[in-house]
């Protein structure tokens, strides 16, 4: 069954709010033509600055206004044992003796390292449920190494807690538990400044740049992530992992320029990072890219599709893609991204038939990522109630609740 609509949530919100659709307009900035379109089911979708002006106005998170996030349908009933698990690993209960190490004969920093990396690709490719089950251990794992041996040793283990507690703080994120994201990376930041990896820090205040985003605080996720770029810039120019911790943040904070409707100086700083990821092919890579900010010239370019289709220039969108070739490591969560982006600039230029082949190739590659996902819902409602069904349609209609029936 599909989520549910854009326009029944914001009527809910705005009512428990005790607003009218003109008190909304007035505190968010947002035509009441918007609002009243968008409740009427006239409207599927929204610009994403507009969404963060209404959720700015209804006094809510953007996660409330969003629905769900990619995979994760909310049923209202108390939270699954895998994710009970996942935060009792992140907050471990007070005054009690810690966890077991899941394999002690076999603990050690370099297992550690393997682990997590394998662990954030499971996380790239929205593998939630299983990243679920493995997340509690490799936690207790790192609380173990971060406290034994030397001095040396111990920062190495806090740099692999830092970052395991990183990677929670993202899963709770993608779960819409923002709150418990930020309980997970204020854990995280305190290991990092305790860590061997100068790094870390910065890449930890990048995902908290990201939840205040979640929760609609733009100016604050803007300027931790200026502040962080500048603190690499200064302080650990010239590899390739700071070119992409240095890059992450640039583009994080090109984000929340956007998202306050300053496309300009998102598109320069755009620019800028793109520039910047044009260097890194003459540094020697990462030891292991898994564990480092994403940051190429393919993650850059599919952040500036996205922030073109969200300010309605599909056009510009579509010629940012256009003969783009993506680098091997680029994460299966962009690739997704992108596709959907592109859908949504077909569907924004009337191209029904292009929209459906960019759905039905993500339907391929994530067809469970795309079913939960908000957006794809709206690109699909708006493609039904379009003037054309084209060939495709009305099987991915039928598939995310959209029309019922039968037919190809």
């Amino acid at each position: 069954m599909a989520s549910e609509h854009l326009g029944d949530r914001l009527a809910r919100l705005r009512r428990l709010a005790g607003l009218t659709q003109e008190g909304l307009a007035e505190r968010s900035g947002v035509s009441v033509d918007v609002i009243r379109k968008l409740e009427q089911h006239r409207k599927h979708s929204a610009r994403l600055p507009t969404l963060h002006a209404l959720a700015k106005g209804l006094g809510v998170e953007l996660t409330a206004l969003l629905g769900d996030p990619p995979g994760v349908p909310s049923s209202g009933d108390a939270d699954p044992p895998r994710l009970v698990a996942v935060r009792r690993a992140i907050m471990p209960p007070l005054f009690a003796p810690p966890d077991e190490p899941s394999a002690p004969e076999r603990l050690s920093l370099p297992l550690l390292r393997a682990e997590l990396a394998d662990a954030w690709t499971l996380y790239h490719a929205a593998d939630f449920a299983r990243l679920m089950d493995l997340l509690p251990g490799i936690l207790a794992d790192a609380r173990l190494l971060a406290a034994a041996g030397t001095g040396q040793q111990r920062a190495a283990g806090q740099a692999g807690l830092g970052k395991a507690l990183q990677l929670a703080g993202h899963l709770a994120i993608r779960l819409g538990k923002t709150d418990l994201a930020l309980s997970a990376l204020e854990r995280a930041h305190a290991a990092a400044t305790q860590s061997s990896d100068p790094l870390l820090a910065p890449m930890v205040v990048n995902s908290v740049a990201w939840a205040y985003q979640r929760q609609a605080r733009l100016d604050d996720a803007r300027n931790l992530a200026v502040h962080a770029a500048d603190g690499v810039a200064r302080e650990r120019p010239g590899t390739a992992e700071a070119v992409r911790v240095w890059g992450g943040l640039l583009m994080s904070a090109a984000t929340s320029y956007a998202r306050s409707d300053d496309y300009e100086t998102a598109n320069d700083l755009m620019v800028e990072a793109e520039r910047a990821a044009g260097h890194l092919s003459a540094l020697p890579p990462p030891e292991d890219g898994r564990l480092v900010s994403v940051f190429s010239r393919s993650s850059v370019r599919i952040e500036r599709v996205r922030l073109a289709v969200q300010h309605e220039r599909p056009e510009e969108a579509l010629a940012l893609a256009k003969g783009m070739r993506l680098s091997r490591d680029t994460p299966p969560s962009w690739r997704t991204w992108l596709l959907l982006d592109l859908a949504r600039a077909h569907t924004d230029l009337g191209d029904a038939a292009g929209a459906v082949r960019r759905l039905e190739r993500l339907r391929r590659v994530a067809p469970g990522w795309m079913r939960h996902h908000t957006l794809a819902v709206a690109i699909v409602s708006d493609l039904w109630n379009g003037p054309s069904r084209p060939p495709g349609l009305r099987r991915l209609a039928e598939r995310l609740g959209v029309a019922s029936g039968a037919g190809a």
